[in-house]
């Protein structure tokens, strides 16, 4: 195939279509709840239908006498698991205690599952469901953050991975009081629904003696082995979970779900397979970006340079976690300031646990940041794009230490120009086509480079052929594409020469698949398990008469056309065949580990950036939006493969346009019920809502980001986006909404507000 065989012949840069796309576009690709072992029990769930209160009667009469139904599961006569919290908190896990489905008649959220149905059929299943009558004592609900922010509180016990607010430096109360021009503007984020195309469901093959083959919608195919095996006392050998193709999640897939729980649950009870996909209503309540209400306040001298940052965010949580994410941290980051301050809360509602959702925390925090340094801009009355410019800062001041790189001038540099950006009119309202008002906004955007632990297995065979294994996920990001060509180029192959074994809690062990660090995670392991081969086979050759690489080093070697030669000169070589003929063996197979660099990290900072540049147009009659135009440049280290990558900062941008227009889970305040819980009323950007988007990828050289020079593209498309459309807006219409999404009342209300 001509797309395998790059001009150059390296397969890692080349636009490679993903290797899992003609199964996925075929049909074949076959998902969590698409497997139909023999025998197969299918489940529903009950949810409550009150915010908070208790269960005071459950009546499953009717429902038991359906054609089909085998047994009915409540908190009544649920199977023992598990005691102890530490047994049910997954990878990921957050302080507090993890929601233990159907253990006692507390309802602490609307949706929570109440009851669950087993039956013969899903048509079985569904209808009993139905018919399962649930009496209530319900108590008052508590639902609005903007009310319960008065009881916010500093988390005593940190989540693990996410970083408190540093200590304030500075003096940025007093700083503030004399800058010679300031800001002080509260923002309001509504909370958004994952929703994704493939709905949560988790098929549990019980294969008897307590052994259980389960495929299940999850970003870590391990998190789910671990979880269950936690819960159910069961032995790690005895359960394994595929999750080889995943419909998209957007980090809802990082946590278990309770459709694993209930599932297998019934698996062993009933000894029998059990297949449960929720409704696309339910997954309204599995989690969520949580609202947030922000406070900024920003200060800055004659010349527009920043002398004062604060940064105030509350952000909701439920009752039994404390959920956290890092909000403001980025205000102290992404400019130079000597007097930052920053707070981080929770206020605890009725709700369901928050969860990750594309690029958790900075989609929140940096809409806050850079809708507040496009406000002081004008105050200031310099543009936009120069404001930022003259805070530009060249260390990370939160911890004092360099960055692995910061392409982030190139980032403006290009977007701008491709974006037309000179040719902007400053003053707001100065924009017309036709009845159109026309606005250009910009924005920053950051996220985190990371590395996590993650391993590999890597096969190279006699007959050309080579295989990668790894328990990584892909979610829809390419992971498949990317894997195979890190290994083919490893190998000197063509990539349709290499497999690639995924979604298989029995292979090498690696994180979940989420805070874009699966490329360079997974993907330098792979790079390390192809070494580890190349040594072997090295090792191997060293033991031949007269072998000309007897004298290499491994770092000295590669493996082009089919031989071990020296990288400097193919002519010195031998071939695998004859190597591995030379000990008897058909393949050499060998693992590699990566993680975090801790001396590296000790000194170095890394992230990912990008420049935002967006056109919006204001029908100035009837106030309906549309984002006519979108330029991004990205900074991120090694682009493994341009397509995959545009894909991954694609979806991002038209996440950021959801977020700024669309997207708001609607609670009804006095039962605490979510009243748009589907697709038909929580709106998504569709096609008629997205035009053109430009991609552009800065080349940017880091070999301390991660060993083989990536920084993670998963996140980056969304940050940043949901500013540069409101600070379009305000250019555009004269008229400054804080509050997300801005629908046309809201737009129509500042307008008024102004007046």
């Amino acid at each position: 195939m001509a797309e395998t065989t790059p001009p150059n012949g390296r397969v890692v840069g080349f636009p490679l279509s993903r290797i899992d796309g003609p199964l996925k576009v075929s049909g074949k690709a076959r998902y969590a709840a698409e497997h139909r072992p023999a025998g197969l029990l299918h489940g529903f769930v009950t949810i409550a239908t009150i915010g908070v209160g208790r269960i005071t009667g459950i009546d499953t009469t009717e429902a038991e006498a359906v054609p089909g139904v085998v047994k009915i599961y409540t908190h009544e006569n649920r199977p023992r698991t598990a005691w102890w919290d530490s047994s049910w908190k997954d990878e990921v896990a957050l302080p507090g205690h993890p929601f233990r489905p159907l253990e006692n008649d507390r309802v602490l959220y609307d949706g929570q599952p109440v009851a669950f149905v087993v039956a013969e059929t899903f048509e079985a299943a569904r209808d009993a469901a139905s018919m399962i009558r649930v009496s209530y004592a319900p108590e008052a609900s508590h639902t609005d953050l903007t009310q319960e922010r008065q009881n916010a509180y500093v988390p005593k016990q940190k989540r693990s991975g996410i970083a408190p607010p540093p200590p304030p430096r500075g003096d940025a109360d007093a700083a503030f009081e004399a800058a010679r021009f300031k800001i002080d503007a509260q923002y309001i984020h509504e909370g958004e629904y994952h929703n994704p195309m493939e709905l949560f469901g988790s098929t549990v093959i019980y294969e008897g003696d307590g052994r259980l083959t389960i495929h299940d919608k999850t970003q870590g195919s391990q998190n789910s082995q671990n979880y269950v095996c936690g819960v159910f006392e069961l032995d790690p050998q005895n359960v394994r979970v595929f999750n080889s193709y995943v419909g998209g999640a957007f980090g809802s897939g990082l946590r278990p779900k309770h459709q694993l729980f209930l599932s297998t649950m019934a698996a062993l009870d009933l000894k029998r397979s059990v297949q449960l996909e929720i409704s696309r209503r339910e997954m309204f309540y599995l989690t969520w970006r949580p609202a947030t209400v922000q406070r900024v306040r920003m200060g800055a001298d004659e010349n527009g340079r920043l002398v004062a940052v604060l940064h105030d965010a509350v952000q909701a949580t439920s009752l039994y976690e404390d959920y956290q994410e890092v909000v403001v941290n980025w205000s102290g980051l992404a400019y130079k300031c000597d007097n930052v301050k920053l707070t981080y809360e929770l206020a605890a509602m009725n709700v369901s646990t928050p969860g990750d959702m594309r690029a958790p925390g900075a989609a929140t925090g940096v809409f806050a940041l850079e809708s507040a340094i496009d406000e002081l801009s004008y105050e200031v009355g310099i543009d936009p794009l120069e404001m930022r410019v003259r805070n530009f800062v060249h260390v990370d001041q939160n911890e004092g230490k360099q960055f692995t790189s910061k392409a982030l001038h190139a980032c403006y540099r290009e977007a701008a120009e491709r974006f037309g950006w000179s040719q902007r009119l400053h003053a707001p309202r100065s924009m017309h086509d036709g009845q159109d008002l026309v606005g250009w906004g910009m924005a920053t955007g950051i996220w985190e480079a990371q590395v996590t632990q993650a391993a590999a297995r890597a096969r190279l065979d006699i007959d050309g052929s080579a295989t990668i294994s790894a328990a990584a996920s892909d979610i829809g990001t390419g992971t498949y594409t990317i894997l195979g060509q890190i290994a083919a180029d490893c190998f000197g192959l063509p990539a349709d020469r290499v497999t690639v074994r995924i979604g298989d809690s029995s292979l090498p062990k690696t994180s979940v698949e989420g805070g874009s660090w699966t490329a360079a995670s997974s993907g330098s392991a792979a790079q390390a398990a192809a070494t580890a081969v190349r040594a072997t086979l090295l090792a191997h050759a060293k033991e031949m008469d007269n072998s000309p690489l007897a004298k290499a080093t491994v770092e000295q070697t590669a493996i082009r056309d089919g031989r071990l030669v020296l990288d400097v000169n193919d002519q010195v070589g031998v071939s695998i065949d004859d190597i591995m003929a030379s000990k008897n063996i058909t393949f050499v197979e060998e693992e590699g580990q990566v993680g975090p660099d801790q001396s590296k990290m000790k000194v170095f900072s890394s992230y990912t950036h990008s420049g935002i540049f967006v056109e919006a147009r204001v029908d100035e009659e009837l106030g309906v939006v549309r984002v006519t135009r979108v330029v991004i440049a990205v900074a991120a280290g090694r682009i493994l493969n341009p397509k995959t990558a545009r894909s991954q900062v694609l979806g991002g941008v038209v996440m950021g346009i959801g977020m700024a227009l669309h997207e708001e889970g609607l609670a009804d305040r006095r039962s605490g019920r979510i009243m748009n819980h589907n697709l038909a009323e929580y709106h998504v950007p569709v096609n008629a809502d997205i035009h053109d988007i430009d991609v552009i990828f800065i080349e940017e050289h880091d070999d301390k980001a991660s060993p083989i020079g990536v920084k993670g593209l998963g996140e980056i498309g969304i940050v940043g986006v949901a500013a540069a459309v409101t600070n379009a807006l305000y250019h555009a219409t004269g008229n400054r909404v804080r509050h997300l999404p801005i629908t046309i009342d809201k737009l129509f209300y500042a307008k008024e507000a102004a007046e």
